[in-house]
């Protein structure tokens, strides 16, 4: 154990000599394209964001590869479209505190690609991959993460007794109505959490890490529990933004993005560093004012519409990444993986498929990147591909109506670069797009293989 020990000390000595990068993720859960101020929001302030668009990349057609969090968290870490590791149902659209399936052992996560390089890796906030306290195989640190803390899943799923569930509802914020438990590795810490000072302390748990690590290289994988609700802000923020609370929640993530950047930059490593922001997935629209906005994009979470799947993206590494760029290519979250393997000189599996492309050309180099589409899944079904500019609808569904799927055919057909709201329907003008999107989803789907499904498997409620 000595000898393994002296070794893996000896490798991160090496990689960090070698002037290999840090990999920070900082992630939020249900922020809408529309939200911040770098992209448009008229009253949320979110200058920490904004400066880190001004010194880094802002992409404009960014993608997370699922609708809801579960399915686009496990893409995230995988490279993979959550259809290839079970990660996804049709009618269980997530994990939940009763579920005793999880990402699969199977699956190669980030973390254990950098783990093998010889860098820290941390998972600090919400996980939602898996619940231990049923399944301990489910564990961030069976899946390379060498520290942990924070949530297992979102911060709804433990309502106490008499919770009233009102969508949208103020009573949501009442901390009595949730019992969320938080987690330091194995331990439940505390139980109820104390909501209004989750981003508060992930915070002080990220800059911690950064702080012990800044001599050797690392990864640090930073998924917020907010603004999904029900929403806390801590004292310094609930009530100061003209937004309300879902503003008073997205500043002060605004702020915890500050507070990485500063521990970075006073850890002398920021020009060493790769930081990427984003979300999993847009807005919780059904939840009124305390669900968020996608700005000029149709519908939010739960649909395959843009503003269910397209969020905001940014990447800041000075010196490297070139200051107040916008990208308006098409990427999405699965690139960070293949693109962070590649900047940390790890080897991409060759025993299976990654979707995720590397992106280094269009973050250094002011090149292009090859990709032929992108696949819009909701639960297992293919309901949309993007092909360059052009968008086939096979399948619509409103993200929470009460009408079922609708088939289309022939599929409807959007020019996004001169309709990212996706109003009008120019299939009639453009049956040979619609032909080459036809034949490109079947090359895509024969290269799909049926894996078991990991959301159906769930512990008997006594």
């Amino acid at each position: 154990m000595i000898r393994i020990a002296l070794l893996s000390l000896l490798l991160a000595a090496t990689l960090r000599a070698g002037g290999t990068p840090n990999i920070v993720i900082i992630y939020a859960d249900d922020l809408g394209y529309g939200d911040l101020g770098c992209y448009g929001h008229p009253t949320i302030r979110t200058p920490n964001l904004d400066r880190m668009a001004a010194e880094g990349m802002r992409f404009t057609q960014f993608y997370s590869a699922a609708e809801v969090c579960t399915p686009s968290r496990a893409a995230l870490l995988t490279g993979r479209y959550p259809i290839r590791s079970g990660m996804c149902h049709s009618k269980i659209r997530v994990l939940r505190n009763n579920s005793t399936g999880g990402l699969p052992a199977a699956e190669i996560t980030l973390a254990e690609l950098l783990k093998e390089r010889g860098y820290a890796t941390a998972c600090i906030g919400k996980w939602h991959l898996g619940v231990w306290s049923n399944n301990p195989a489910n564990h961030p640190m069976k899946h390379g993460f060498e520290f942990q803390f924070g949530l297992p899943h979102s911060n709804d799923m433990n309502p106490n007794p008499g919770n009233p569930k009102l969508a949208g509802s103020l009573a949501e914020q009442n901390p009595a109505w949730w019992n969320a438990p938080l987690y330091r590795g194995m331990e439940l810490i505390e139980q109820p959490a104390d909501q209004t000072m989750l981003t508060r302390r992930y915070t002080e748990e990220a800059k911690k890490f950064i702080e012990v690590n800044k001599s050797r290289p690392f990864f640090l994988y930073f998924p917020h529990t907010f603004p999904h609700t029900p929403l806390f802000a801590s004292k310094d923020f609930r009530g100061a933004s003209p937004r309300g609370i879902y503003g008073d929640v997205v500043e002060e993530l605004d702020w915890s993005v500050g507070q990485v950047l500063d521990a970075l930059r006073n850890a002398g490593i920021d020009k060493n560093t790769l930081v990427f922001f984003s979300s999993d997935n847009g807005p919780w629209l059904i939840m009124n004012q305390q669900g968020g906005s996608a700005g000029l994009l149709r519908e939010g979470k739960g649909s395959t519409w843009e503003g269910g799947m397209r969020v905001p993206g940014i990447a800041w590494w000075p010196g490297k990444v070139p200051a107040g760029k916008v990208c308006r290519d098409v990427a999405c979250t699965m690139d960070i993986f293949t693109t962070g393997a590649k900047i940390a000189g790890a080897v991409v599996p060759q025993d299976r498929a990654i979707d995720g492309l590397d992106i280094t050309p269009l973050l250094f180099e002011g090149g292009k990147v090859a990709r032929e589409a992108f696949f819009y899944y909701r639960g297992t079904e293919l309901f949309a591909a993007r092909v360059g500019r052009w968008k086939a609808h096979f399948i619509t569904q409103s993200a929470y109506g009460k009408d079922g799927p609708a088939k289309h055919e022939p599929p409807e057909l959007y020019d996004l670069e001169n309709d990212p709201s996706e109003r009008f329907d120019v299939a009639a003008d453009h049956a040979e797009v619609l032909r080459q999107i036809e034949a490109v989803v079947a090359k895509h789907r024969a290269g799909v293989q049926p894996v078991p499904n990991q959301l159906e498997a769930v512990m008997e409620v006594k």
